[in-house]
């Protein structure tokens, strides 16, 4: 994707790709992330927002993944492998969208740094150091994984 490509404008044009191709199922994904971000905005402008900003549409289509990833774990503990199926396949269009995510040294190696420059000593600083990723990172951390070693490493020192 070009940084003058919208999200909005790629999840348009991919629907109407798919929906040229006869690509049934990705149509219908497509236009669910349409609808995400449609319900958004109008969210946003019951707020005074004109729109949703990129890193808000790509945090909701984490959104969108994670409550994926959640159904996809109870259909499998429920035997559901057919429900799982179309879940993982919905999770992997919807991350056509986002951005590729950090490794885990990567990520680790940030969340060290952001609570190093923090001075981060225990739990109650958690939210000190979740801001300094998010205003470093933006859209291109996933707050899931981060929170967790963040977590992982104040309550460990």
């Amino acid at each position: 994707m070009t940084e003058s490509t919208s999200l909005r404008t790629r999840v348009m044009d991919e629907t109407k790709t798919a929906m040229k191709a006869g690509q049934k199922e990705r149509v219908a994904v497509l236009r669910m992330i349409g609808a995400k971000i449609k319900d958004a905005d109008i969210a946003g402008r019951a707020q005074g927002k004109e729109g949703l900003s990129e890193d808000e549409i790509i945090s909701a289509l984490r959104g969108m993944v994670k409550s994926r990833q959640d159904s996809v774990r109870l259909y499998r503990e429920g035997g559901r492998d057919e429900l799982a199926a179309k879940e993982e396949s919905e999770i992997a269009v919807i991350r056509e969208f986002l951005p590729p995510e950090m490794d885990d040294a990567a990520l680790e190696a940030a969340v060290k740094a952001a609570i190093a420059e923090a001075g981060a000593t225990s739990m109650k600083d958690m939210g000190k150091v979740m801001g300094a990723l998010k205003a470093k990172f933006g859209a291109n951390l996933d707050l899931g994984r981060a929170n967790g070693l963040v977590k992982a490493a104040l309550s460990a020192g």
